[in-house]
């Protein structure tokens, strides 16, 4: 019987931290598999561009940050589209 409030502590702990982060992640990599040219994204350094080239097999997004700016950043340094 003394084994059940830690079975539902585990419980409630999945259901609402761990189970909300990795759907969230789920749907970020789904965002960066479906990224195309012309895009507006938010790096994780805090930099907005559009993608103007995606290398795929090297996992790199060139991003026009300015005009006449362009700057490659890894796939998984993109956080959202905007």
């Amino acid at each position: 019987m003394s084994f059940i409030p830690i079975i539902l502590m585990i419980a409630i702990f999945y259901f609402l931290l761990i189970r909300p982060t990795q759907k969230r992640e789920k749907e970020r990599k789904k965002m960066i598999e479906a990224l195309q040219k012309g895009d507006k994204v938010l790096t994780s350094g805090g930099i907005y561009g559009v993608v103007v080239n995606i290398k795929a097999e090297e996992n790199i997004v060139v991003l026009k940050i300015a005009d006449g700016a362009k700057v490659e950043f890894a796939r998984s340094a993109v956080q959202a589209k905007v």
